[in-house]
């Protein structure tokens, strides 16, 4: 079944700056929607307004129904943060069973996983902590993923198998990711949004990318 999320109306300010003011972007399931937008632009902030972390005038809607709190609906909408969510003392064997997923699964994917059922996740690589929050929020049951800087940290050869993997998951799930590996960005994604000054803009063109100032390609 096709799912849609929207989000308008977002506004945001700290101090008297007002960070977020003119929003509007659309995710749908059977695609991945990139963001994209320099330091300081507000992209996590923005994906925290949708998620219901962070307070701030907005509308969200999945298929037409408005949620301001979509934290509290994970079958809708899961949220993978810049920073590790999982527990460091948590084992990949209790990660699994808590996310109701199979890890033999998961380890005939990323073979290097094969035998670290038990080992807890605090102990591996930065890379390979961040692939395992990765995999189960985008294999988790819900209708939409948010994904903020999820190659931070990988290799360049963890980094391959994700957007495989994420290419092949679209079809599940709506998936909207911010990272500022760009290039890895522009190439998975089927819609681009460049935050400039508050305000999104499609992109239609790599050109776009450069008129609009974000980087040169």
């Amino acid at each position: 079944m096709m799912h849609k999320l929207e989000a308008d109306s977002i506004q945001l300010q700290f101090g008297g700056r007002r960070i977020l003011t003119d929003i509007y972007l659309k995710c749908e399931t059977g695609k991945i929607t990139g963001l994209l937008g320099r330091n300081g632009q507000g992209k996590s902030c923005l994906m925290q307004i949708i998620y219901g972390s962070l307070p701030g005038q907005k509308s969200v809607r999945f298929d037409n129904q408005v949620h301001f709190e979509a934290f509290k609906r994970p079958d809708l909408l899961l949220y993978l943060p810049q920073f590790n969510f999982i527990p460091a003392s948590l084992s990949l064997k209790r990660i699994f069973q808590d996310f109701e997923l199979d890890y033999a699964a998961f380890a005939q994917r990323f073979t290097e996983f094969a035998s670290y059922y038990k080992t807890q996740i605090g102990s591996l690589s930065g890379g390979g902590r961040r692939l395992v929050e990765i995999y189960v929020v985008v294999k988790s049951e819900s209708q939409f993923a948010m994904l903020d800087e999820p190659f931070t940290h990988l290799n360049p050869v963890q980094v391959e198998k994700v957007k495989e993997f994420l290419r092949e998951e679209k079809s599940n799930k709506g998936l909207f990711i911010t990272d500022h590996m760009f290039r890895h960005v522009l190439e998975i994604c089927d819609t681009i949004n460049l935050l400039v000054n508050g305000k999104t803009h499609l992109v239609n063109s790599p050109e776009d990318i450069e008129t609009f100032g974000y980087a040169r390609l």
